[in-house]
This record gives structure tokens, C-alpha cells and sequence, in this order.
């Protein structure tokens, strides 16, 4: 907005005052200054442009709009707070393109977005990107899965694998076992392919994981490293290649949660 006065910090001062913002917090260019006439009196008007500086919640909005319109996807990006937690909401005609194979274009959106917000902070916040309330319902969705698989494990006596998650996910999972009384939670491997293992209480000693991020078959199952064990290996006890290698190399993140978030995930 363009501001008027008979000096140029008059107009400034008007301008700061009817867009009740701070001068630090503004940005100013001058338009036109008075001049300087006979014996020093002044000519003529200032006239100031003054914009209030934007948030970084703001210019995340601005970004993730330019994603989207780079994209080619009929979509809108708007700011709102839950909680003063920070949400940009994406409005699309096809939402899938936004939100991706399980939320991976989405995620990473949000990453971008996070970043952009937090130029120049000090204090990290982070901000959420959603679309069709994908988030609550993806988290509804794990909690399911959690308990389902929970049931699996106790059944099972042995170690049930879920796909790799982002840290967000794995941390819903464990977050749905933490008060559990028959199984604890750990994460395993390395990013991006880092998951969750879910280990009964009550084990089997010879027992090979249950990977339920894929589909067993009849000649035998998968362990954590894709190789396939038949029946005869359990009932001689063989153990699978991939508990000795894990277990003498374990990761620096893997270990056991038991019933508490405190670990890392």
C-alpha cells in the first residue's frame, strides 16, 4: 500500500501505524520525495510503499503454491493453525497426484516446506502439509495395523516386520504397542528403508520374522533380507543368515523401544 506525507518518515510513520506493524517488520520503498525549494522549504509530497514483511510460515505457503503450479496440478495452498502448530492445507481437483503412493509426494512437500519456513530460526518448527485430512487418516489406518500385527506376533511367537516408514509413521506404530503387554517395538536398518519390528514376549527360540510387508508363500518365508528359509531349516534349528549378521553388526538406532518412546525411532 502507497502512503502520503509532507516528509518522507511522515509517510512511514502513517503507513506503519494503519498496518499496525512494526518498522523492522515492514518493508519500505520510497516512491517520491519532497523537494527542496526557495530558502530550504520543502516541495511537493513523499510517498512510501510499505508491505508487511512475510512469515516464514507465510513464504512456505508461497512455496509450496509454486511446487504446485510448477507440477501442472490444478490446486490451491492455504495457512491455518491447529494449536499454533502450523498446516498447510492443499486444495486439488485430483488429490492423488498431490499426495502420492502413500504419501511420498506429499512427504516430501512438506519437507521442502519445513525448510523454507525455518530460514533464518533459531528454533526449528516444524509444518505440516496435508490434503483430504490425509494425514489423520493414514494414522488411523497404522494404528489398525499396529494391533493387527500385534495379534500376528503373539500368534506367531516371533518377530513381525512391517514395510519401511518414514520417522512420522514408525513413530505412530510404536506410539499404539507402547502400552502393550504382550509385544515390544524396535526399529531397525538404515534410512529411507528403516522399519519397525514387532517381538512378542513369549518367543519362539528357532522362529524366522514374519515379514508383513510381503506376501509368505508355500515353499518358505522371507527373513529381513529377503532370503527365503523352508520348514526343514526351523525343524533342524538352523538359523537364518540374517540373525547372525544382525545381531554382530547391530545398528547404532535399532534398539529396543520395550513400552517406551524415549529410544530413537
Amino acid at each position: 500500500m502507497e502512503f502520503t506525507g509532507k516528509t518522507v518518515q511522515e509517510a512511514i510513520e502513517l503507513g506503519l501505524k494503519e498496518l499496525n506493524v512494526a518498522e523492522a517488520d515492514a518493508v519500505i520503498e520510497i516512491i517520491e520525495e519532497p523537494t527542496k525549494g526557495l530558502f530550504g522549504k520543502l516541495k511537493g509530497k513523499a510517498v512510501v510503499k510499505i508491505e508487511k514483511k512475510a512469515t516464514g510460515n507465510e513464504k512456505a505457503t508461497e512455496f509450496v503454491q509454486k511446487i504446485i503450479d510448477i507440477m501442472d496440478i490444478t490446486a490451491k495452498a492455504e495457512l491455518s493453525f491447529n494449536e499454533e502448530k502450523p498446516v498447510i492445507t492443499i486444495i486439488a481437483e485430483k488429490s492423488q497426484e498431490i499426495i502420492g503412493y502413500r504419501g511420498e509426494v506429499l512427504d516430501a512437500i512438506q519437507t521442502l516446506a519445513s525448510a523454507i519456513a525455518n530460514v533464518g530460526s533459531k528454533d526449528y518448527k516444524k509444518v505440516t502439509v496435508d490434503c483430504e485430512n490425509y494425514r489423520e487418516k493414514r494414522e488411523e489406518t497404522l494404528i489398525a495395523l499396529a494391533h493387527k500385527l500385534e495379534a500376528k506376533a503373539v500368534e506367531l511367537k516371533r518377530d513381525v516386520i512391517l514395510e519401511p516408514m518414514n520417522p512420522f509413521e514408525r513413530r505412530i506404530i510404536h506410539t499404539a504397542l507402547a502400552e502393550s503387554q504382550v509385544v515390544k517395538t524396535a526399529s531397525e536398518g538404515k534410512e529411507p528403508n528403516r522399519y519397525v519390528v514387532i517381538t512378542p514376549n513369549e518367543k519362539d527360540e528357532f522362529s524366522t520374522p514374519y515379514n508383513a510387508g510381503r506376501n509368505e508363500n508355500k515353499k518358505g518365508y522371507n527373513d529381513r533380507k529377503g532370503k527365503k528359509f523352508n520348514k526343514k531349516d526351523r525343524k533342524f534349528g538352523k538359523k537364518s543368515g540374517f540373525t547372525d549378521e544382525i545381531r554382530k553388526k547391530p545398528s547404532g538406532f535399532g534398539t529396543y523401544l520395550g513400552n517406551s518412546l524415549k529410544d530413537k525411532i
